[in-house]
């Protein structure tokens, strides 16, 4: 009895040092407590402040200013009394002399442009002009303004379970966002002399008190965003009379501010769930926008449990809205767009909000504002509750690329995807920008997918990640980096933290456990402030998934994924006879014939040829003819296998002994698929844990029913693999197999040109 070869092949054992790549997170996150426990959810005593806020607003639309005054009332609910309160200045930013504009780095270009070259001349009188400061009497009280941060001090302690009101006014100049950027400010439309304003970061707002770091008082530098605590706002808005505005919370004087045409249109809205209903209709706003009212109107809106506000305005405002159904709740879905963003925005606008907030509430938790707003900019998108802010403009004749298209739809879906993250998960944009926007574009990239076949998602599948992760490593930063000292700020918060929860959903847990756990830490955290370690833990706690080594290797590390087949050893799976071997050693001698050696030796005059006494008993004996004794030693063998090694001899299989190593170093799941000769095919998922004792290096045997030819690694393209070559036996080249989404997304406007 014979076999072709071993059938078991020892792997390369890794040290087991406490650098192994499957050491549990202990540092690296915090110790659990009493305010948030070991399994990821809150603690018994976990706790967060309240800010309410009433506030009235002057938009001064010849001047283009904002003018606010507001009683903020902060409520203690933590164990510590509090003699000062940190509030947040954020358009500060904007002052002449701020850091982020001190700190900007640049070069002049060569034979600059007049636009390039005014930033370095900036004469924008940015940044809160606070007039007052004071107690509930109008007294004043002590602040100090160190850049975007206020500190105000209290005039005694606040302990646990007291509230402390006190008024601040202010003004500050708008921003136009086609010059000077930013997530908010105006637009002006030179044609008819009108402004559209997209307001936000418009007040003093509260900064976090937690039980994680105390006050969240970095200060705002662009990069990192908000930490916010929610309240209750009543806010009043005083905008020309022509002017439709748009807003975070409820109207609470629709008969004041809304003609009876509109309000009916309004209640007409509320029950119709498959088409826009106008609300003020393109005619209407193109009438509007050819004069301006020297009248003013004021839209007062309550908004409850939110952690922010925001609001749009403009004469040039059309304005619709169709209900959703979330769990037998109505939702209002409404867009405001100028004439400028049609037709694209009439067309889809409204419709992918709804189909954002249905899908949104599938995965995390059902949508539980009244309403989600998508406004029409000519900037980057940007988020807050209940509206958003969205670019994707046509050309001025109408037509659109698929660029164009794809991307407003896309913007729409992330801006209000942001009302889940972190409007209401509310995480701490300021220190890890990854768990509001990283959470969101994975989300966003379901959504996109359940809008359209082969919809072209520019995030989410892992091979979209690849050239970044293969990149630079000097140029690159671990997850887990603070939001202001991110490189490559989109492809590390949005990009990769996005592919590595579509990975964790498709390769490592699995659809309906991820799925689940993911869920419930939307359902644990909703109303709250979550930390990337609620996060981790609550992922393994709802799914019984070790997953300490992907967070580690995915979130603190810059490693890549490289893992290559550097061998490939086969075998047929037989018993075979003496016979047998014999007939297989002669074709194989037969085979060395072919040697350029012999075929030219063969027909010399040797020595032998010559004399024949010079032959003896080895001249015509056969080395691999099976003897008797060898012949009798098989049917020894033979007799004493056990019925399962006779099936496992018989059974026709072939081995595979694979050498593979992680060249990359970030450990994760293998995923094989075996093309056999009738054109069928078997796939292989091994769990990265196969990694445990190998971290580098090992070899494993694959048993197949038919002989392969060909075995190829990541066959679906999920594992993020950066170099593919060392990924296929017999080594070959690789297809271009994603190529579609770049003839998807073409160049220029085709509508034009067809």
């Amino acid at each position: 009895m014979a076999l072709a070869a071993a059938l078991f092949f020892g792997g390369v054992l890794a040290q087991n040092t406490n650098e192994s790549k499957f050491k549990q997170l202990g540092q690296e996150l915090p110790t659990p407590n009493v305010y948030r426990t070991a399994s990821g959810a809150p603690g018994p005593q976990y706790y967060q402040q309240k800010a309410d806020y009433n506030m009235s607003i002057v938009l001064d639309d010849e001047n283009q200013k904002i003018t606010g005054s507001e009683r903020i009332t902060y409520t203690n609910n933590s164990p510590d009394p509090l003699n000062y309160l940190w509030i947040q200045l954020d358009q500060n930013k904007r002052a002449i002399d701020s850091d982020s504009r001190k700190i900007q780095s640049g070069k002049i270009p060569t034979n600059p442009s007049p636009r390039a070259l005014e930033r370095y001349f900036y004469d924008f009188d940015g940044g809160f002009k606070i007039e007052s400061v004071t107690n509930t009497s109008g007294k004043d009280l002590p602040y100090i303004i160190n850049n975007t941060m206020m500190r105000v001090d209290l005039e005694k302690p606040l302990t646990k379970g007291q509230k402390v009101s006190f008024d601040i006014k202010w003004w500050y100049n708008i921003n136009d966002r086609s010059k000077l950027g930013g997530r908010s400010g105006l637009e002006y439309f030179p044609e008819e002399d009108n402004y559209l304003y997209t307001i936000a970061q418009f007040f003093p707002r509260m900064a976090v008190y937690n039980d994680v770091e105390g006050w969240q008082n970095k200060q705002f530098l662009g990069g990192g965003e908000f930490a916010v605590p929610f309240g209750d706002y009543t806010v009043n808005i005083t905008v020309p009379a022509d002017h439709v505005v748009g807003s975070t919370g409820k109207l609470q004087n629709a008969s004041s501010v809304l003609t009876s045409e509109q309000r009916k249109r309004w209640t007409k809205a509320q029950s119709t769930y498959d088409t826009p209903v106008m609300i003020v209709s393109p005619e209407e706003a193109l009438e509007a926008e050819k004069s301006k009212s020297s009248e003013k109107k004021t839209w007062t809106f309550k908004a409850t449990n939110v952690r922010d506000f925001a609001f749009a305005s403009s004469r040039k405002f059309i304005w619709d809205a169709m209900a959703v159904d979330i769990n037998g709740k109505n939702v209002m879905a409404v867009s405001y767009y100028p004439k400028e963003g049609n037709p694209l925005w009439e067309k889809y606008s409204t419709r992918v909000v709804a189909h954002t907030i249905k899908t949104y509430s599938k995965f995390t938790i059902d949508y539980p504002y009244h309403k989600a707003i998508s406004v029409h900019t000519n900037r980057i998108g940007m988020e807050y509750p209940q509206i958003c802010f969205n670019g994707g403009r046509p050309e001025p004749d109408g037509t659109y690329s698929s660029s164009t298209k794809y991307g407003m739809i896309s913007v729409i879906i992330h801006e209000v995807g942001h009302n889940f993250f972190p409007m209401i998960i509310n995480s701490d944009e300021r220190q890890w920008t990854w768990m509001d926007e990283g959470l969101n574009t994975f989300v966003q990239y379901l959504t996109e997918q359940e809008w359209d076949v082969d919809y072209p998602s520019r995030r989410g599948p892992a091979y979209k990640i690849t050239d970044y992760m293969k990149g630079d490593k000097s140029r690159i930063t671990p997850i887990m980096t603070n939001s202001e000292s991110l490189l490559q700020f989109g492809n590390n918060a949005y990009g990769k933290p996005a592919t590595a929860l579509n990975i964790l959903r498709e390769t490592v847990m699995g659809r309906e456990l991820f799925d689940y756990a993911f869920k419930e830490y939307c359902e644990r955290w909703a109303f709250k402030h979550p930390t990337p370690a609620d996060l981790f833990r609550t992922m393994e706690d709802a799914s019984a998934v070790d997953l300490d080594w992907f967070w580690r290797g995915w979130f603190y590390t810059t490693d890549h994924v490289d893992v290559s087949m550097n061998s490939v050893k086969s075998m047929e799976v037989k018993l075979m006879s003496p016979e047998e071997v014999a007939e297989a050693k002669m074709a194989q001698k037969e085979a060395y014939k072919r040697h350029i050696g012999y075929q030219r030796n063969k027909d010399m005059e040797t020595v032998v040829k010559q004399d024949t006494t010079m032959r003896d008993f080895y001249n015509s004996y056969n080395p691999d003819k099976p003897t008797k004794q060898q012949m009798e030693e098989y049917s020894q063998q033979e007799a004493a296998l056990t019925e399962r090694q006779k099936e496992v001899l018989s059974s026709g299989s072939f081995a595979y002994e694979i050498e593979f190593e992680n060249i990359g170093g970030l450990v994760m799941p293998l995923i094989l698929e075996a093309t056999f000769a009738d054109g069928t095919t078997e796939v292989v998922r091994i769990p990265a844990e196969v990694w445990l004792r190998h971290e580098t290096k090992f070899s494993k045997v694959f048993l197949f029913e038919k002989e392969a030819t060909k075995i190829e690694l990541d066959p679906f393209y999920e594992m993020a693999d950066t170099d593919r070559s060392n990924n296929f036996w017999p080594s070959t080249k690789e297809e271009s197999k994603f190529d579609n989404y770049q003839r998807r997304r073409q160049r220029g406007n085709p509508m034009q040109s067809n």
